[in-house]
C-alpha cells in the first residue's frame, strides 16, 4: 500500500504538470467554443474583433458571477483529482504485482514499466481508439452506453494482454488475441451524424496529447510501483 501511494502520488503530480504544460490550454480554448466565446469557420479579422468581443464580456461576467471557482481553485482541483487518479492506478498496478508473484514472478523496476506502458493501453489507448479523448464543445453518443463499452474494452483489453504476457499455450493466446479485438469488432456506440462547435483540428491535437501524456505518466507510474514493489520484497 505505501509503495502505491508513493509511486500515485509521484505519478499524479508529474501528470498534473504535463496536464498543465499541454492539454489545458486546449481544454480552455474548448470551452470558448463551447460557450459561444469563439465560433468556428471564422476569418482571423472576426475572430480579432470577437477577442475583443469576449474580453469585454468577461469584464462584465466577472462581477456577475463571483460564485465561479478562481483559476487557482481550478488548478487546486486539477491537481488532487489527478493525484487521487493516479493512486488508485498504483493501487491496481500493485494488486496485479502481488498476483503475478503468487505465480513466481519477480517484479523489478523494469516489468513495472511494462506494466505500465500495458495500463496504458488498457486505460486509454485501447478505448481511445474507439472513443477518443473528449474536447469541450464536441458532440458524442449516450453516456450510458459510452461507459459500458469503455469498461468493457478495458477488462477485455487487461485480460487480453495477461493471457498473451503469461499464458503458456496456444489457446491462452489465441483467447487473448480474441479479448483485445472484440470490442472493436463490437464497435464503441458513435453518432449517426457528426456535429460540434469545437474544430476537429483542437480537438486532434487535444485528443493527441492527452494520450501522449497518457504514455507518459503511466510508464513512470509502473516504473515507480515496480521498484517500490522490489525494494519491498527484498528487505
Amino acid at each position: 500500500m505505501t509503495g502505491a501511494l508513493i509511486a500515485g502520488i509521484a505519478a499524479g503530480l508529474l501528470a498534473a504538470v504535463l496536464h498543465f504544460a499541454f492539454v489545458q490550454s486546449y481544454i480552455l480554448l474548448g470551452e470558448q467554443y463551447e460557450t459561444g466565446e469563439l465560433v468556428h469557420f471564422q476569418t482571423p479579422a472576426d475572430h480579432a474583433t470577437e477577442d475583443h468581443a469576449a474580453a469585454d464580456q468577461h469584464d462584465h461576467g466577472s462581477h456577475e458571477h463571483g460564485d465561479e471557482p478562481s483559476v487557482l481553485q481550478r488548478n487546486a482541483l486539477t491537481v488532487g483529482f489527478t493525484v487521487l487518479l493516479y493512486v488508485a492506478y498504483g493501487m491496481l498496478l500493485t494488486a496485479g504485482f502481488a498476483i503475478a508473484s503468487q505465480f513466481g514472478r519477480k517484479i523489478t523496476a523494469t516489468e513495472g514499466a511494462l506494466w505500465g506502458l500495458a495500463g496504458f493501453v488498457a486505460f486509454q489507448m485501447a478505448p481511445g481508439m474507439g472513443l477518443a479523448p473528449e474536447l469541450p464543445g464536441s458532440a458524442a453518443a449516450d453516456l450510458t452506453a459510452r461507459q459500458i463499452w469503455w469498461w468493457s474494452t478495458v477488462v477485455a483489453t487487461g485480460g487480453g494482454l495477461a493471457l498473451l504476457a503469461y499464458g503458456r499455450s496456444i489457446l491462452t493466446v489465441v483467447a487473448g488475441i480474441v479479448l483485445l479485438a472484440l470490442p472493436h469488432v463490437i464497435g464503441a456506440p458513435l453518432l449517426d451524424a457528426y456535429y460540434g462547435y469545437a474544430p476537429t483540428e483542437v480537438g486532434a491535437i487535444f485528443s493527441s496529447r492527452v494520450l501522449g501524456v497518457g504514455l507518459a505518466v503511466w510508464v513512470v507510474l509502473g516504473w515507480l510501483a515496480g521498484r517500490q514493489w522490489d525494494r519491498g520484497a527484498a528487505a
